[in-house]
């Protein structure tokens, strides 16, 4: 049993809560939920609040977002106990324009990125901060699979950072192949986008947009799909590329660098991003060649331990043991 007495307090601080139930909130309810026994831990959107005076340490996801909350930690607390964790759009845009992005660079005395390229973004002068932390999922089977058709599954709102344009156009590409179906989760976020996708429906018999679903739901699904689909032009990490990997469904993603920093610089199914032809082209492959989609499923096997839970919760760990000795 955990000594209390000597138990840190950790606050999480994140741009969006239970209620917004995305990325952000999974991940920062996965590390409180990991860091448990180590500390009393919180998540907030806001810091500081009517318990911010007990915190030791602060952890907070998005360098731009959270940048209120860091400018107000490194004030109270200056050179103690702070660690950013940096997002796709932190890392590949923010960082670049934002000042306050920027300074929350500085500012921190721990980067933490969630995959292994991400360090390369940074400016060189807080390259050292860096660590990687790959999140994780707990491991599934692999639900049974039809054999008259290739069922493909992309999992992703419809934002401009999700390229879903690039999976439009790929379906219509292959709107002659009834043996290539290809499923879309994720909510409308952009209306123009909704309506593309509606579009590609009707144009392409074998895409369907499912719009927004469950978290288990969409699991499930990618349990059930023969390769999971990922088009963006930005990530800092895709969890659902994890999801995918733990369950044994194999990957094709544009080749980025929040991708290869997951899957490895190796990695056989990657297309260029933005480049819907190429996509089409692996999908075909996939569908009409199994030894190239067994090679796929093995090389993700390979990647799956980097993806534990275990693993995270011990580098979390590491991280709350490391920032309580900074200042």
């Amino acid at each position: 049993m955990s000594d209390r007495s000597s138990m840190q307090q950790v606050v999480i601080v994140s741009p969006y809560l239970r209620a917004a139930n995305n990325g952000n909130w999974r991940t920062a309810e996965r590390w409180r939920r990991h860091l448990a026994g180590v500390g009393a831990v919180r998540v907030v959107d806001a810091w500081p609040d009517t318990r911010a005076g007990a915190d030791q340490i602060m952890i907070a996801l998005h360098a731009r977002r959270s940048a209120v909350a860091i400018t107000a930690w490194s004030a109270a607390h200056p050179g103690r106990g702070l660690a950013v964790v940096l997002t796709g759009t932190d890392l590949y845009r923010d960082i670049h324009v934002d000042p306050e992005a920027r300074r929350s660079l500085d500012r921190a005395q721990v980067l933490v990125t969630l995959q292994e390229r991400a360090p390369l973004a940074l400016p060189a002068e807080v390259r050292a901060k860096a660590r990687v932390i790959f999140q994780s999922a707990p491991a599934r089977p692999t639900l049974a699979r039809t054999g008259r058709r290739l069922r493909a599954l992309a999992v992703g709102h419809l934002r401009e950072e999700k390229s879903p344009d690039t999976l439009f156009a790929a379906a219509r590409l292959l709107a002659d192949r009834p043996d290539i179906r290809i499923d879309h989760v994720g909510a409308g976020l952009d209306p123009a986008l909704a309506e593309a996708a509606r579009a590609t429906m009707t144009a392409a018999s074998g895409y369907r947009w499912l719009g927004g679903v469950p978290r288990e739901t969409a699991r499930r699904r990618i349990q059930r799909a023969h390769v999971l689909v990922h088009p963006s032009r930005m990530e800092g990490g895709a969890h659902v590329i994890i999801e995918a990997v733990v369950s044994g469904t194999p990957v094709l993603a544009s080749r980025i660098d929040g991708n290869v920093g997951m899957l490895g610089e190796d990695y056989e199914g990657y297309f260029p991003w933005g480049d819907a032809p190429a996509l089409a082209t692996l999908l075909t492959r996939c569908r009409e060649d199994a030894a190239f989609l067994d090679r796929l499923r093995r090389q993700c096997r390979e990647r799956a331990s980097r993806f534990e839970p275990a693993t995270e919760a011990a580098a979390l760990r590491r991280l709350v043991a490391d920032l309580s000795r900074k200042g």
